[in-house]
């Protein structure tokens, strides 16, 4: 069975960075095409950021520039820097194929406030 289990979200200052890691079990990790999403309280879960197996990354246009999603196949984690952080990133964040495909993980909480 497929675990997908998210870390390290927080409370960050505006302007402020972060780095959150997802690890996948349970699964061939390297042939995926993985993705990061978000859901903010009352919308839609969204996509943000989508690494290809082959390292070609993606982005939404309101976190290009200040996001940037890698992967290391090793050790089957995907990872989100987020830096110069704004109130409206704001959310939950969740990894998963681009396709959805697997069952979603607990997601981690991110909050910008000052």
């Amino acid at each position: 069975q497929v675990q997908l289990v998210e870390a390290g979200g927080g409370l960050v200052q505006p302007g402020g960075s972060l780095r959150l890691s997802c690890t996948a079990s349970g699964v061939i990790f390297r042939i995926h095409d993985m993705a990061w999403y978000r859901q903010a309280p009352g919308k839609q879960r969204e996509l943000v950021a989508s690494i290809t197996s082959g390292g070609t990354t993606n982005y939404v246009d309101s976190v290009k520039g200040r996001f940037t999603i890698s992967r290391d196949n090793g050790e089957n984690t995907v990872y989100l820097k987020m830096d110069t952080l704004k109130p409206e990133d704001t959310a939950v964040y969740y990894c998963n194929t681009v396709f959805r495909r697997f069952n979603w993980g607990q997601g981690t909480q991110v909050s910008v406030s000052s």
